[in-house]
């Protein structure tokens, strides 16, 4: 069976995949940047495939089209997730399952959620999002612009009301810290650091550190916690094996 995304909304992917657009802003300017220095247009038109937690994950983009995977073979158990612009399947040993509509959501998030942090900073231009300019900073004596991220409740997805901050090195325009608040499970607030980025195909991967503060932290003042040591370390976003496809959706 195949599910229609119309009946849910996903963070971030209500939309085909857009590049860096133009922008007058200085938010705008910042973040345009970023995207380019983190690959730029080759988003645009790009097929990858990389594994993450004994997951195997790919994004193809091409013409304005995406489709997302992750595979997971487990105890003779093979579960694979599909969702591009106008569907999303799931299916165990090959078979397609019937999906209610909240396990729909569920899934699809998830999958979202893994493909969008591996592809940052290349979503932040959508429609859905909106940005604000929250001045320069300074993280272990490099100086960062810094830019908060907030989502229309129309097309944002299910949640539309955590907000995000982007540290981006004033130098090398690269995204080196981001923080979010997130509400579902009772909320919370994370910090992650990149480190070991490496250029696959022209595109620029990074692992995180991923730390937790207080939920009623100021996420403005977390790059201090940070750099005094007391954020607490939860675990390591490590993309594995990350490999160009021989062809995207062109």
């Amino acid at each position: 069976m195949r599910v229609c995304l119309f009946f849910f909304i996903i963070t971030i992917l209500s939309c085909a995949p857009k590049g860096a657009q133009k922008s007058k802003t200085v938010e705008g300017k910042i973040i345009n940047e970023a995207i380019e220095a983190h690959g730029g247009k080759l988003y645009d038109n790009a097929h990858y495939a990389f594994e993450f937690r004994n997951k195997q994950y790919s994004f193809k983009h091409g013409e304005g089209r995406y489709e997302y995977t992750s595979l997971q073979e487990k105890n003779d158990r093979k579960v694979h997730y599909y969702m591009s612009n106008d569907q999303f399947t799931y299916s165990v040993n090959d078979e397609v399952q019937n999906l209610s509509d909240l396990d729909v959501t569920r899934y699809g998030n998830s999958l979202n959620s893994v493909i969008y942090f591996a592809l940052l900073p290349y979503r932040l231009n959508d429609p859905a999002v909106n940005k604000a300019y929250k001045g320069i900073t300074t993280i272990k004596d490099k100086v960062y612009e810094v830019v908060e991220v907030r989502f229309q409740e129309d097309g944002g997805g299910t949640d539309h009301d955590d907000v995000y901050y982007y540290w981006i090195n004033q130098k090398t325009k690269t995204v080196d810290y981001l923080a979010y608040t997130f509400h579902v499970n009772g909320g919370g607030i994370r910090f992650r650091a990149a480190y070991n980025p490496r250029i696959v195909g022209g595109i620029r991967f990074q692992d995180y550190e991923n730390y937790s503060a207080d939920k009623d932290d100021p996420i403005a003042g977390l790059p201090k916690q940070y750099e005094a040591g007391s954020l607490k370390l939860l675990s390591k976003i490590e993309l594995v094996n990350i490999r160009k496809m021989e062809r995207s959706l062109n």
